[in-house]
């Protein structure tokens, strides 16, 4: 059953012309109508289908503006950098206890990070970490023997973006609470990224084949595509 707030949202807006960030916030938060701190989201189709091969994407991105977000970060590392880690303000520090605590299920954390060494341990618990988006990846700079600098990444709006089978990505750009300064600075360090991403794949022409934006529990906008990605 459709609620009696959402009937009150704008219908078509699929059909709209697009638009840039800068002129399309202000009706995304005009649909920000719940009592809570809704999200500002994006969904990006890629064109992941080329004719050599299939293009998937996974890298991170730190906003500059931070998520909005607030991360329960784990670190699994040797007993002398764990003091690193706490200082740094993650979550959960430990070591081949901790280990045993996530091989018997206890995953009470969003985001999981480890030395080189331990890695080699964790690795053995791919299909515990694996399904839940957990397992720790040195691309990711999830595997580090730098733990204070990516405990404080995750900590201060670093995000994943990764594409799913048919080639949509989908990801947070902050909250309503953001000032649109702040929105268009994360939006703008996204496709940042996106275009580092571009040149490292097989693509051919555009990368982006559509970007559109949405409040959490609002409707869907279209947003125009640059010209660079």
């Amino acid at each position: 059953m459709t609620s009696k707030r959402f009937k009150k949202l704008p219908t078509e807006t699929s059909k709209l012309q697009s638009k840039a960030i800068e002129k399309i916030l202000t009706e995304v938060r005009k649909n920000c109508t719940t009592k809570f701190d809704e999200s500002i989201d994006l969904n990006l189709q890629i064109n992941h289908k080329q004719k050599k091969s299939e293009i998937n994407l996974r890298t991170i991105v730190n906003l500059p503006a931070g998520s909005g977000k607030k991360i329960k970060v784990a670190v699994v590392c040797e007993d002398g950098k764990s003091n690193d880690a706490k200082d740094a303000g993650a979550d959960i520090v430990g070591s081949d206890d901790f280990i045993e605590k996530i091989k018997n299920g206890e995953l009470n954390f969003d985001k999981l990070i480890c030395t080189p060494s331990m890695m080699i341990k964790l690795s053995k618990l791919g299909k515990i970490l694996g399904p839940k988006g957990l397992m720790p990846n040195p691309k990711l700079g999830s595997v580090t023997e730098n733990i204070k600098k990516a405990v404080t990444d995750a900590k201060s709006g670093q995000i994943e973006i990764k594409n799913d089978k048919d080639g949509n990505i989908g990801l947070s750009i902050g909250k309503k609470s953001f000032e649109d300064e702040k929105l268009i600075k994360n939006y703008n360090a996204v496709l940042e990224v996106l275009e580092k991403e571009k040149s490292n794949t097989t693509v051919k022409g555009d990368l982006i084949k559509n970007i559109f934006i949405t409040s959490t529990m609002g409707v869907s906008y279209k947003l125009k595509l640059p010209k660079s990605i």
